[in-house]
């Protein structure tokens, strides 16, 4: 196969730079490594061999196949030396000044039909290229860390980019191994602005003292099926990127309520208290483990109440069979009998306002979430309101906690937990669509292979009904008072007359 770009530069050797560099070598062309710190770019290429010779004591390479990609690597000194180049590829500082200063040094030494490249994750690329004499060659080429295990890269159109560009840095990155998305010039391009909702919103119910970090984390894993909850993935990527990227979206996007950060991570952040990298973050780490506390054991109840189930309560046939499954004494008359748990789950709303429209005894009135089907979850998620009895509160745990399933009994929220980050991570992708920032198939691949989902966003609107999500909008809204949760127009229309969020016709 030809080599897309025989001769790739990599400007900046940090492991963003470094990474670049492995898979260009990897992939066959030759690579020149260049740094303004005067030694860098040998300390980068030493590093690099040594790891192909970790690679290769393990039987993962061969020695020859070392010598090979070795031998493609080549420090140099200054720009002048990247004349032959036919790609250029930008990591340096996330600084604007400093990416311009440079491409204006790079214009003038290389061809004219040399391509350029920003690895930028954050700044715009239109900006970065405003200066050039000829910015149509300047794109956008978005690897993540660690480069050689995270997939995906972000091929990004500044708004003079030559189309041509963006298809020879995809094939590009295919060579690399890479899948490479396409991506309109945006704060945050595909990956960085879905990733909004996850955090933000997981902030928002700490902020409003409905759980705390480690049930928030323990529902999300258990429920939906992310690897890591978001207290644990901000620890891990640690607040001094995390919170400085909430900030820049969110104002880039004249603050948008739906990027809205959060005091919780600014105060941390000043604190220091940044994650795993210090040894305190969300939770306290000892030898690199997360110091977690542990889970309380179900209460003992010495005799349960019987159970009324609202009729407005969703999933309300499998709520019964649960029920049933578990033991309990169910009520069906029209109205709870005074000794009954009331029991409601709904979709957006939370606990105290299902118990004021449904004129049900709030002292006696516990909330499940049911979104999500009770046999795909490894995790129970109880909600109080602010008159609950203990007694009825610890009734519902014990029962729902009977055959051996963890249940988390949370405060009052309007959509629980799941609901309001699903809903917000679908939302957001949803917008996406809506600006055309990208095709809905680049954006499922974007967030599976960079933030690692269980399932791409629109994808999680279809399992658990495009209808049902906007539902959880539309009464987060009306619970909230917050247009942050005012749906997109892409997912209103879907929703509202059942169409698949992922199967989209391309007009």
């Amino acid at each position: 196969m030809k080599i897309q770009f025989p001769n790739i530069a990599v400007v900046g050797s940090g492991a963003m730079g470094r990474g670049i560099a492995q898979i260009a070598a990897q992939a066959g062309s030759e690579v020149f490594l260049l740094d303004a710190q005067a030694g860098a770019a040998q300390a980068a290429q030493a590093a690099l061999v040594e790891q192909w010779n970790k690679l290769a004591a393990k039987g993962r390479l061969g020695a020859d196949q070392v010598a090979a990609f070795a031998a493609r690597l080549h420090p140099v000194q200054a720009a002048a030396e990247l004349a032959a180049c036919d790609l250029v590829v930008e990591a340096i500082v996330e600084r604007l000044d400093a990416k311009q200063k440079l491409f204006a040094e790079l214009e003038a030494v290389v061809r004219d039909d040399a391509v350029l490249a920003t690895n930028t994750s954050s700044l715009s690329v239109t900006a970065i290229g405003a200066g050039l004499r000829r910015p149509q060659r300047l794109a956008g080429f978005h690897f993540f860390n660690p480069v050689p295990l995270m997939k995906v890269v972000e091929v990004v159109a500044g708004l003079k980019t030559d189309p041509a560009v963006c298809a020879a840095l995809a094939a590009c990155a295919q060579q690399m191994g890479h899948t490479p998305v396409q991506a309109q010039d945006t704060p945050g391009f595909i990956v960085n602005h879905a990733g909004r909702g996850f955090g933000t919103e997981a902030l928002r119910i700490v902020g409003e003292g409905v759980t705390d970090f480690a049930t928030v984390d323990r529902i999300l894993r258990d429920q939906v099926g992310f690897r890591l909850g978001p207290f644990e993935l901000m620890d891990l990527t640690a607040l001094d990127v995390s919170h400085p990227v909430m900030e820049s979206i969110y104002h880039q996007y004249y603050e948008e309520p739906r990027f809205r950060p959060s005091v919780i991570t600014a105060q941390r952040l000043a604190g220091g208290v940044l994650g795993k990298k210090v040894g305190e973050g969300f939770y306290r780490y000892v030898d690199g483990a997360a110091q977690v506390p542990a889970e309380a054991p179900p209460p003992s109840v010495a005799h349960l109440p019987p159970v009324w189930v609202s009729p407005r309560a969703s999933r309300r046939a499998e709520l019964y069979q649960l029920l049933k499954d578990l033991g309990a004494t169910i009520e069906t008359g029209q109205s709870p009998s005074p000794q009954a748990i009331t029991l409601v789950a709904p979709l957006g709303f939370d606990v105290t306002t299902v118990a004021v429209v449904e004129r049900l005894d709030p002292a006696r009135t516990v909330g499940i979430d049911m979104l999500i089907e009770d046999a795909a979850t490894k995790r129970r998620v109880l909600a109080t309101n602010p008159a609950t009895r203990v007694d009825i509160r610890n009734a519902a745990h014990a029962l729902f906690a009977r055959d051996g399933k963890p249940v988390s009994v949370i405060r009052d929220s309007g959509g629980f937990v799941t609901q309001r980050v699903v809903a917000t991570i679908v939302n957001i992708a949803s917008d996406i669509c809506q600006q055309g920032i990208c095709s809905p198939r680049d954006l499922e691949t974007a967030v599976t292979l960079g933030l690692g989902y269980p399932l791409g966003p629109l994808a999680m609107g279809d399992r658990w009904g495009p209808t049902n999500i906007l539902e959880v909008l539309f009464n987060l809204q009306t619970v909230y008072g917050d247009t942050r949760y005012r749906p997109s127009p892409w997912l209103r229309r879907r929703g509202a007359i059942g169409l698949s969020l992922t199967h989209v016709e391309e007009h």
